[in-house]
C-alpha cells in the first residue's frame, strides 16, 4: 500500500515525499488505519519492520487535525534506553518537517545543563515527549512535566521495558495519565507478562501481529562449529587483516566482552566495549565514536541488538549463540542496512548447537558451515541432536562438512571476511 492511499493530512504526505518514502510495510498498512479510527492497539512487530513510523504518522495526523487550544504535553512516547528515545526523536523530526509540531526528548545521563534543557522543552510547550522511565518519574517528582493534557501514550519495545524491570515505573506513570486516551504498545515478543500489562493499561485494543521476518537477504549467514577455546583463534584469524568496515561482535555475557575487546586492542585494533556496567554518558560517547568511524570494532552484549540504527556495518559476529531465533534476526540485522550487504557469522560451540538448530528451523534452511582453519584443529561434529544443546553427547572431532545442499546455496557468495 502507498501511504497517499491513507487518510493522512496533505502535510504529512508532503513530508513523506520529501523522504522519499512511498510504499508502507505490513506493520504500518495494518496499524495506521486502526490508530486514525482511535483504537488502542498491542502490537506484536520487531525491530526494523518500521513499526516507529507506524505510531508516529497516525499521532501526528491527529495532532494536526485536532489542535488543542492550551500548549501542553499531548503525547507520550516512553522507551527503554536514552538511544532508542534520541532515535525516535530524530524520526518526529523527520516526518514533522512541515508541521507545527514540536517535540522534547527525555532521558537520564548526562550533566544539569541535559536536565535543564529538557524541563525548558517540556515548559515551552512540546506536543509530543519521547522518555525513559527513570528521567520522566525524576521530572514528574519535581513538577517540571504536566501529563494531565496526555491523549496519545505509546509503548515502544514494551517486553525490552519489562525485562529492565520497568514495570513499577511504567504502572506509577500511567496512574498520572487521564484515563480518557488512546494507548498503543508495541512488542518484539508477546510473552505473558506483556499480556498482563496490556490488560491494565489498554481497553479493547486491536490486536495486530506481523510475524517475525527472516533475515534481510543481503545478509550472508555463516557459522564456524568450534570449541569454546577455538573462538579466540577464529577472532584472530578474522582480524589479521585490516578491517575495511565497521563490526559488531555480539556476547550474551559481560565478562566475555571486556575479555574479547581487551584482546583486541592488545592487537592494536580501534575496538570498544558496550555494556551495561557503563554510565550513560560512557554508552552515548562510545556509540557517537563507532557511528562515526573513530572505532571499527564494537564488542557488545544485546544491549545494541535492538534499536540501535547505524549504516555501514558490514560484520555482525556472534561470539555466543544468542537464546532464541528472535535475538539472532535481531543481531545479524544490525548489518546489510540502507540497501547495502553484509556478514553475520556465529561461532557454535558443543553446548549451543541445540540453540542454533532451533535459529536454522526458524530460518528454514541450514546456515553454510565454515571450516575451521588448519591451525586450529579439527571442529566438532555438528550433531545438535545429540549433544541437544547441552553438551551432553559425545564430542567427536573431525573436519567438518556441510550437509548435501543444492549446488547454488552450499556456499556463500564471495570470500570468508578477513
Amino acid at each position: 500500500m502507498r501511504f497517499d492511499e491513507l487518510d493522512l493530512d496533505d502535510a504529512l504526505l508532503d513530508g513523506l515525499d520529501a523522504m522519499n518514502f512511498q510504499e508502507t510495510t505490513p506493520i504500518q498498512e495494518l496499524t495506521i488505519p486502526v490508530v486514525l479510527e482511535g483504537k488502542d492497539v498491542i502490537a506484536c512487530a520487531q525491530t526494523g519492520t518500521g513499526k516507529t513510523a507506524a505510531y508516529i504518522l497516525p499521532i501526528l495526523n491527529k495532532l494536526i487535525q485536532e489542535p488543542q487550544e492550551e500548549a501542553a504535553v499531548q503525547a507520550l512516547i516512553m522507551a527503554p534506553t536514552r538511544e532508542l528515545a534520541q532515535q525516535i526523536d530524530t524520526q518526529f523530526e523527520g516526518f514533522s518537517y512541515f508541521l507545527p509540531i514540536s517535540t522534547a526528548a527525555v532521558y537520564g545521563g548526562g550533566d544539569g545543563n541535559l536536565w535543564d534543557q529538557q524541563k525548558r522543552a517540556l515548559l515551552m510547550g512540546a506536543e509530543v515527549c519521547i522518555a525513559t522511565p527513570g528521567r520522566l518519574i525524576a521530572l514528574l517528582q519535581t513538577g517540571d512535566v504536566d501529563l494531565s493534557h496526555i491523549r496519545f501514550f505509546i509503548l515502544d519495545e514494551a517486553d525490552r521495558m519489562l525485562d529492565m524491570g520497568f514495570h513499577d515505573d511504567i504502572m506509577q506513570i500511567v496512574n498520572k495519565l487521564p484515563k480518557e486516551r488512546q494507548t498503543l504498545m508495541f512488542s518484539a515478543t508477546m510473552p505473558p507478562k506483556i499480556r498482563q500489562l496490556a490488560k491494565k493499561v489498554l481497553r479493547d485494543p486491536a490486536e495486530i501481529n506481523v510475524a517475525v521476518s527472516k533475515p534481510n537477504e543481503a545478509i550472508m549467514q555463516a557459522a564456524y562449529i568450534c570449541t569454546e577455546y577455538q573462538k579466540t583463534g577464529i577472532i584472530e584469524e578474522l582480524f589479521s587483516k585490516p578491517v575495511s568496515h565497521k563490526t559488531i561482535i555480539f556476547s550474551s555475557k559481560k565478562q566475555k566482552v571486556k575479555d574479547l575487546a581487551f584482546n583486541l586492542k592488545r592487537m592494536k585494533f580501534n575496538v570498544a566495549a558496550m555494556h551495561s556496567d557503563l554510565e550513560q554518558e560512557e554508552r552515548e560517547k562510545v556509540m557517537l565514536d563507532f557511528k562515526n568511524g573513530k572505532v571499527d570494532i564494537l564488542v557488545a552484549t544485546d544491549i545494541v541488538s535492538r534499536g540501535i540504527d547505524i549504516d555501514e556495518i558490514g560484520l555482525v559476529i556472534n561470539y555466543d549463540v544468542p537464546h532464541d531465533p528472535e535475538d539472532y534476526i535481531h543481531r545479524i540485522g544490525r548489518t546489510a542496512r540502507a540497501s547495502a550487504e553484509g556478514v553475520a557469522l556465529t561461532f557454535v560451540s558443543v553446548e549451543d548447537q541445540g540453540r542454533f538448530q532451533r535459529i536454522e528451523k526458524f530460518l528454514g534452511e541450514e546456515v553454510y558451515k565454515i571450516p575451521l582453519p588448519a591451525r586450529l584443529g579439527e571442529a566438532p561434529e555438528y550433531a545438535p541432536g545429540r549433544s541437544n544443546g547441552k553438551g551432553g553427547g559425545k564430542k567427536r572431532f573431525r573436519n567438518h562438512r556441510p550437509a548435501t545442499r543444492k549446488r547454488d546455496n552450499s556456499k556463500p557468495k564471495g570470500d570468508t571476511p578477513a
